[in-house]
This record gives C-alpha cells, sequence and structure tokens, in this order.
C-alpha cells in the first residue's frame, strides 16, 4: 500500500533539516579549530616573548657579552661553592693583629754618629763661634768632612718674587780645587789664563761638550759667546753648569769672574721648602775661618731678601758636617755677628 503524498513531503523536509543541522554542525567545528589554532599561535608568542625577556640580550662586546655573562655565572657559582664550603667548615678564630716593629731613632745610625750626637745639646741654640767648633769635634769620618750651613727661610718658593737666589764669596774658600773653564773671544784668553782659567776657548770646547766631554767644574762665558752655548743647554743645564749672571759666570770682565770662582764663590738659592742648603768649607779648617765664612753666607741671605717677603726672614739656622748630627744656631745672634753695623 503506497504512502500518502503528504508524508513523503513532511520525510524529506526531515531529511533536509537533519542534513542543514549536519552542516551547520561541520561550520561551527571548524570554526572551533580555526579558534584553537589562533589560541595557539598567540599561546606560543607569549611564551617566546617570555623567554626573550627571561634571557639577558648579548652584544658582540662588553660586559653584556655571551662571554661576559658567562664569566659571571662562573663567577656566581664558585661564590657559591666558596660559601658552602665556608658553611661546612667550623669557624676558626680571628688571627691576631700583626705587631709592627717601629724603628728606633737612636739605632737608625751608627756608634760613630750616635756619640758624636751625644756632645750636642739638641735643646740648646749656639752661638756660631761654639757652634763651628762642636762640628769640627763631631767630624767622625775618615776622609775630610764637607761643613754645611742649612737655613730655612721665611719666604714662598712658588712665588716669583719670593725667590731667593744669589752668590757670595767666602772668605776663606771652599777647599775644593775647581777646574774653570772660560769661553770668551780670543782677545780675553790672555787675561782669563793670567787670572787661573784652566780651559780657555773661543768656541773649540763646544764640540767637545757635545760630546760628553766635561773636564771642568765651571764654566763661565761672556754674553757675546752666550748664543754658542745654547747648542749645548741640554748637556750644562741639567748638571747646573750653565752660565747664568746671577750666579756670576756670564760677564764681561772674565778675570775678575774666574778670581772669584777660584777664590771660593758659592751659589746658593731656596729648594721646594724654602732651605738654603750651601758649604762653607771643610773640617780641616780653623774655627776662624769656618766662622768667617759662615757670617759671609748669612749676611749674603739677608741681602737676598726679597721685597715680597713677609714675617719673619730667617727663621732657622743649622750646622752640620758630612754625615753628622745638626747643630742648632741662635737665629738672631748669628745675624747679629754676620752684619754688626745693623
Amino acid at each position: 500500500m503506497a504512502k500518502p503524498k503528504h508524508e513523503e513531503q513532511i520525510i524529506d523536509e526531515e531529511r533536509d533539516e537533519i542534513a542543514e543541522i549536519k552542516e551547520d554542525a561541520a561550520t561551527e567545528a571548524e570554526a572551533v579549530d580555526a579558534d584553537v589554532e589562533i589560541v595557539a599561535d598567540v599561546t606560543e608568542d607569549v611564551e617566546s616573548d617570555e623567554r626573550e625577556a627571561a634571557e639577558p640580550r648579548t652584544t658582540k662586546a662588553g660586559k653584556r657579552s655571551s662571554k661576559a655573562q658567562r664569566e659571571a655565572d662562573a663567577e656566581a657559582a664558585r661564590k657559591e661553592a666558596a660559601a658552602a664550603n665556608k658553611d661546612a667548615k667550623p669557624e676558626e678564630a680571628p688571627k691576631p693583629p700583626r705587631k709592627i716593629q717601629m724603628p728606633n731613632p737612636l739605632k737608625q745610625h751608627g756608634k760613630g754618629y750616635r756619640k758624636a750626637a751625644d756632645l750636642i745639646d739638641r735643646a740648646k741654640h749656639y752661638e756660631i763661634p761654639e757652634a763651628v767648633a762642636l762640628a769640627k769635634h763631631t767630624a767622625t769620618t775618615k776622609f775630610d768632612a764637607t761643613v754645611e750651613l742649612h737655613a730655612n727661610l721665611g719666604v714662598d718658593p712658588r712665588q716669583a718674587d719670593q725667590m731667593v737666589r744669589a752668590t757670595v764669596v767666602l772668605p776663606a774658600g771652599t777647599g775644593k780645587k775647581l777646574r774653570v773653564a772660560v769661553l770668551a773671544p780670543t782677545d780675553k784668553h790672555a787675561a782669563a789664563k793670567k787670572a787661573g782659567a784652566d780651559i780657555v776657548s773661543d768656541g773649540d770646547i763646544i764640540a767637545k761638550i757635545e760630546k760628553g766631554t766635561l773636564d771642568f767644574d765651571v764654566i763661565i762665558a761672556t754674553p757675546d759667546m752666550m748664543a754658542q752655548l745654547s747648542k749645548v743647554a741640554k748637556v750644562l743645564g741639567p748638571r747646573g753648569l750653565m752660565p747664568n749672571p746671577k750666579s756670576g759666570t756670564v760677564a764681561a770682565d772674565v778675570a775678575t769672574a774666574v778670581t772669584q770662582a777660584k777664590a771660593g764663590r758659592v751659589e746658593f738659592r731656596i729648594d721646594k721648602q724654602a732651605i738654603v742648603h750651601a758649604s762653607i768649607g771643610k773640617a780641616s779648617f780653623t774655627v776662624d775661618q769656618l766662622e768667617d765664612n759662615a757670617k759671609a753666607l748669612i749676611d749674603a741671605m739677608m741681602k737676598a731678601k726679597p721685597g715680597a717677603a713677609k714675617g719673619t726672614y730667617m727663621k732657622a739656622i743649622a750646622l752640620a758636617t758630612s754625615m753628622g748630627p745638626g747643630i742648632k744656631l741662635d737665629v738672631q745672634k748669628a745675624i747679629a755677628l754676620a752684619n754688626p753695623k745693623k
């Protein structure tokens, strides 16, 4: 028996609806798969960004290079291991501080020096005659010791207008035999030789100086020959031999300059501590000779006082021999004795 026509239509409609439902379900599944893929891509991007943020950026060189970071990680691991080992070991008692043995000032010198120092009253300021006699008595060296005078002046060496530099001819000489060279025109050679010059030249000596031959202790030049000496200024300057008008080694009258150099002319100047160091003779000199030389040097220093100096000019004076102890002088009495006219 055949179904009615309207029932067949109903069945066809239901089939169409089921097909549409299946098609819609498939479309929704595809959409869900697409969303899942998008979520996975986003998650991967986020994780990649987090890894990049966690890992430090590296450079080709410097502290942020790969090598530097590996070294830093290795150093951190070493410190952690050292800390772990330290915690594992029992605590040790701290070591006592090391005792530093301070030198004994009395044992820094030899027996001869200490014996000579015992003869000097450190709290006393001696007058020149007594100090000179004591200096001769405390000269314990096997050679003929040099007697030195040291004066602390109240000037500022950093100021050009407070520089102290001059020369003085010691009445009894210095006790040294000086070799004097003269660089002067030919017409002055005879006068220089007569005055006692050891070497006289009009230009030949410059070639020797350039080769390093310095067979003289003092060189005196006339003003017109200084241009030639400029060629060897780098040789003479560091040795303190370059002629200078202030030291009396640049002079037109070469005979007088040679005589003064041979007689015992001494150049003095202050050092960075405003102290003058100068020799006034040998321990073999008589007391009177050393006294005259000391007075001449002190008087010359007083005359060289710069106008810009303020306050006390002559602060302290001391005598000493080579490798010998110092002897303090009474400054006011020494100045008065050096220049009795004032």
